[in-house]
């Protein structure tokens, strides 16, 4: 019998050795859920009416806000130190924050969400003669997102003439980011209310870190920063053009995972969803049956 020409190569999985492996990023692991509040016992509430007070107005505007009506604030100027209390501890500290800082850093705006979604504290502080800064507005602000990081966006936007242009030759290594730059005012030009979201993957496109920078550079960067600590951190922060935003996911160990620009009023990433609020509005009328009855 012949020796059969063509060696026998066994196939199938196991049977190949492989020199290279997938080396994927760690991916968010932990995710935020809504934990009650732990109140004080009943005997330890008497006397509350001015926190009793500024919660029955918050779950009045819950109530109407989760309807697609109109949101507003209530505010926490003047009210006793032991009411206060009891609404920060009722209030706690939610998955999102935001912080919106004058250029001279005269004035600071903190703004925090509650644990119930759509409910956010603004409290602003303006630096002193003494260095120091001091409270001079503290305020319960409810709706998907507070008004005033859309209002500081559209006051952020570049007045006409004053976008950065280039002429001449591109920095070393900037490859790709005046095409993306002229994508996205092109999408910026025709953006009309209603209209779904024009997104960039930055992270699925051939960019090197100078074209992220020339970008940034174009884009601008405004006063509002946000970040969403829900999945992994999200960091998200307006431009100096209108309805345009930067929008930056990050893993656990501050790793980049998604990097994009999104052309929209707002990123829905920064917003509570009208079902967020409806579940709000349950929580609280929850709390606030609760402080009734104490």
């Amino acid at each position: 019998m012949k020796d059969f020409p063509i060696p026998v190569v066994a196939i199938g999985p196991g049977t190949q050795l492989e020199d290279e492996t997938l080396d994927y990023l760690p991916m968010p692991k932990d995710m935020d859920t809504y934990r009650p509040p732990v109140l004080p016992e009943p005997e330890e509430l008497a006397g509350r009416d001015a926190a009793r007070a500024a919660l029955a107005q918050v779950l009045a505007l819950l109530d109407r806000t989760a309807e697609s009506g109109p949101g507003g604030q209530v505010s926490l100027n003047a009210m006793p130190a032991a009411d206060l209390a009891l609404i920060n501890q009722i209030m706690g500290e939610g998955e999102a924050s935001a912080l919106v800082r004058e250029p001279d850093g005269l004035l600071e705006v903190r703004v925090q969400e509650a644990v119930m979604a759509g409910v956010w504290r603004l409290m602003t502080f303006r630096m002193q003669d003494d260095g120091e800064r001091r409270l001079v507005d503290d305020a319960i602000e409810v709706g998907p997102v507070p008004a005033l990081l859309r209002a500081i966006a559209k006051d952020d936007v570049w007045l006409a003439g004053t976008m950065p242009q280039w002429v001449g030759a591109l920095p070393p290594n900037v490859q790709n980011a005046p095409m993306l730059i002229e994508e996205i005012r092109d999408q910026v030009a025709s953006w009309k209310p209603g209209k779904l979201p024009h997104v960039v993957n930055l992270t699925l496109l051939p960019v090197t870190p100078e074209d992220i920078g020339f970008l940034d550079h174009h884009l601008g960067t405004g006063r509002v920063l946000m970040l969403s600590r829900g999945y992994g951190n999200c960091r998200i922060s307006n431009t100096r053009l209108p309805n345009c935003w930067r929008v930056v996911y990050y893993n656990s160990m501050d790793k980049v995972i998604l990097n994009t620009v999104e052309v929209v009023d707002m990123p829905e990433v920064a917003m509570a969803a009208p079902e967020d609020l409806r579940d709000s509005h349950d929580r609280l009328l929850d709390l606030v049956k609760y402080l009734e009855q104490a």
